[in-house]
């Protein structure tokens, strides 16, 4: 059976592919009238679409503005030797500092990748220097 012969698989048009490419950028808040005129197609058909398309098939996320309170993100790649990455990365996940670690496949020097918040150069420094010095830490 294929994909498309599975009711439980949507289907979506040209235009609606289209649209969604628009709206999938990492800034997609765009006006329905901008993309309108992008894709030379009415502004009502515009808006009937993204509506449907926003209600069931988009999911919307909030996120923290960390700049404002003058953090930054700093994401870690490291190796692991001695099959110790479920040990590492449930010790660095203890960290108030890491917000999420993520095992890394088909990259043979990164087994995890770890996402950190840090308030300034001196946090970001003590950071690296602890994650350095965990037992099973390779690079």
């Amino acid at each position: 059976m294929s994909a498309r012969a599975d009711k439980s698989v949507p289907v979506l048009s040209d235009i609606d592919r289209e649209i969604l490419k628009i709206l999938l950028v990492p800034d997609g808040n765009i006006q329905s009238s901008t993309i309108a005129t992008k894709l030379g197609i009415a502004l009502s058909t515009i808006r009937r679409r993204r509506r449907r398309l926003e209600n069931e098939f988009l999911k919307t996320y909030h996120v923290l503005d960390i700049e404002k309170f003058g953090w930054r993100r700093v994401d870690f790649f490291i190796s692991i030797k001695n099959g110790k990455a479920n040990t590492v990365a449930n010790k660095l996940i203890e960290y108030d500092e890491v917000t999420y670690v993520g095992k890394s496949i088909g990259e043979h020097t990164i087994d995890l990748r770890v996402e950190t918040i840090v308030k300034d150069n001196i946090l970001l420094l003590d950071l690296l220097e602890k994650i350095k010095g965990m037992d099973g830490v390779n690079d």
